[in-house]
C-alpha cells in the first residue's frame, strides 16, 4: 500500500497504477483542473501526502507546475517520455511496472526555491550553449529523476531540488 495519494491525469492512469500497486488516486481530467480538485489535493497533502505522477508531455508539465506553485511540499514522480509511450501516445498508462516502481522510489519534493546553482554555473557545466548540452541535460535529469526538460526547466528543477554545482559536476 502506498500511503500517499497519487495525482494522475485520467482514469487509464489510475487503472494502470492500481493494476500493480495498492494506491488511491485523484484524477485531474487533463488540463481542466478545477479549484475544488486543487483544494482536495491541498487537504489530502496535509493528511496523507500527495505524489504528482503526471504524463511526460506538455499538458502534464503544465499541471505539475501549477500544482507545485499552488501547494508546497508535493512529491513528484517522473518517467521519461520514451519509457511511457506507444507509437502514437505518451502517458503513465503506457509505462511498464518496473518504470513506475523506479519513479516511485525516486521522488523529488521541491522546497523553497533558493539559488543553489546559478545561471553562470549551469552554463559553465555545459548544460546549455554547447553542441552536447542536450545530452548532458538528459544525463543529469535521468540521474536525479527530474524528467526530461529543456535548459530553463532543468535549471529551475535543480534549484527547486536544492542541487549544487558539485552535485551535478560529478554526474557530467
Amino acid at each position: 500500500m502506498i500511503k500517499e495519494v497519487i495525482v494522475v491525469e485520467g482514469v487509464n492512469d489510475t487503472k494502470r497504477l492500481q493494476s500493480f500497486f495498492a494506491v488511491d488516486t485523484i484524477e485531474t481530467h487533463g488540463l481542466g483542473l478545477k479549484k475544488e480538485t486543487i483544494e482536495l489535493i491541498r487537504r489530502i497533502n496535509e493528511e496523507r501526502g500527495v505524489i504528482l505522477f503526471l504524463d511526460p508531455d506538455t499538458p502534464g508539465e503544465k499541471i505539475r507546475n501549477r500544482l507545485n506553485e499552488e501547494i508546497k511540499g508535493l512529491k513528484n514522480a517522473f518517467v521519461m517520455k520514451e519509457d511511457a509511450r506507444t507509437r502514437k501516445k505518451v502517458g503513465i498508462e503506457h509505462a511498464d511496472k518496473e518504470v513506475l516502481e523506479e519513479a516511485l522510489k525516486n521522488l523529488v519534493t521541491y522546497g523553497e526555491v533558493k539559488e543553489t546553482i546559478s545561471h553562470e554555473e549551469f552554463y559553465e557545466l555545459g548544460l546549455m550553449g554547447q553542441e552536447d548540452s542536450q545530452t548532458k541535460r538528459e544525463k543529469v535529469s535521468a540521474y536525479f529523476h527530474l524528467g526530461r526538460c529543456n535548459a530553463k526547466t532543468l535549471l529551475k528543477r535543480l534549484n527547486m531540488a536544492g542541487l549544487s554545482y558539485k552535485d551535478i559536476e560529478g554526474i557530467i
